[in-house]
């Protein structure tokens, strides 16, 4: 016996909004962190501390600042975007940006010192110096991204105060959770809590295998 369609429409749209968030969230966030972690700059600091900052947000406030873009009087709102899916990624994209920064930064740093020299001293240019140092800290990245998938997918109250939880329209599997359950129908959000872990499980299993398979690889090289 499959899932009712209202609650396949759920999942898929819960899935939707958090792979583009997160997808559009790693073509910033590993970036950026790159830099922040191979490169000092006047002012890196400052933008450090910001990073550090972001990433502990509460999720409703900057549901609020997407609110308050997206509204009729907002500096966005004649985009039309308040209570749609597409409002509800940028404010995952907003949620999960700073921790792949944050994350990005930190597994870079870690393996700055160790490969730097020792690629330099082998004749490596500026480019291939830096590719090296990602791809050695490529495992700390990619922890990353199941932090902030795991953050996005988990996410309530930005999603709820930017989707307005719409039937059929902008209801995830987290505003579906708090729904039924306040509407009594506990195995429904039951069912929906353990389709969310399932999910979240096969995500971050996916990305252990692919760390272990290029460990296993780079290890044959050996």
């Amino acid at each position: 016996m499959g899932l009712p369609v209202d609650l396949v429409e759920i999942i898929l749209l819960s899935l939707k909004v958090t792979t583009t968030a997160v997808a559009i969230g790693v073509l910033i966030g590993i970036p950026a962190g790159s830099v922040l972690g191979l490169y000092a700059f006047p002012g890196k600091k400052l933008v450090v501390t910001l990073v550090f900052t972001f990433m502990g947000m509460p999720p409703v406030l900057i549901g609020v600042i997407v609110y308050l873009l997206l509204s009729k009087y907002g500096i966005l709102g004649s985009l039309g975007l308040l209570f749609t899916p597409e409002a509800m990624i940028l404010a995952q994209v907003l949620l999960v940006t700073p921790i792949l920064i944050g994350l990005t930064m930190t597994a870079v740093q870690a393996k700055e010192r160790t490969y730097w020299e020792t690629a330099k001293s082998l004749g490596a240019n500026s480019w291939q110096l830096v590719w090296t140092i990602i791809k050695e800290s490529r495992k700390g990245i990619w922890s990353g991204v199941a932090a902030a998938y795991g953050r996005a997918i988990s996410e309530v109250g930005a999603v709820m105060l930017v989707g307005g939880n719409i039937e059929h329209h902008t209801r995830v599997m987290t505003t579906a959770i708090i729904l039924e359950t306040r509407m009594g129908h506990y195995d429904t959000g039951l069912l929906l809590g353990i389709v969310l872990l399932v999910i979240s499980f096969a995500f971050n299993s996916f990305l252990t295998l692919g760390m272990i398979h290029n460990l296993n690889a780079k290890r044959r090289q050996i």
